[in-house]
């Protein structure tokens, strides 16, 4: 980190925000390199996402938890089922509707990718840092968890 304070105890919050903020975005980006979306929007792999971890959703649920309206979640998710990544069926409770679901091949995409995504991290680690480097990223990892877990 560039602007370390010179006194102990000083405050350095807003610099760390914009230092962590800027390695986030950047480890990101380079994660994502790392597994082949192929043509999938971030409002696609959004919605596989959150099938994987919140289960069945219907499109109206889905377009409510992305921020975008009913319609545009509707052609977002076409391709997806095309796919055989998600899958539709009647909601038992009101006919109407359709609930979607992660299919297996859908859930497979998805391993494939953190897997993908997990491989390359532990190798940079292991190429790039030296063990006592992995157990100060380790201790690290620890305190920034504390900065998002509630």
């Amino acid at each position: 980190m560039p602007d370390q304070p010179k006194h102990p105890g000083t405050d350095c919050s807003e610099t760390l925000a914009a230092e962590l903020r800027s390695l986030v975005s950047r480890l990101k980006r380079n994660m994502r390199a790392q597994s082949d979306h192929g043509d999938l929007t971030v409002t696609q792999i959004a919605v596989l996402l959150r099938l994987e971890r919140e289960g069945p959703a219907s499109v109206s649920e889905l377009a409510r938890a992305e921020g975008i309206r009913t319609q545009s979640m509707g052609t977002a998710i076409a391709p997806l089922e095309a796919a055989g990544w998600i899958v539709g069926t009647p909601d038992p409770g009101d006919g109407r509707r359709t609930i979607l679901s992660l299919t297996n091949a859908g859930r497979a995409w998805i391993d494939e990718g953190r897997s993908a995504r997990q491989d390359w991290l532990s190798r940079i680690i292991r190429a790039r840092l030296s063990g006592a480097e992995q157990e100060q990223i380790l201790a690290a990892v620890a305190i920034l968890a504390r900065l998002v877990d509630e």
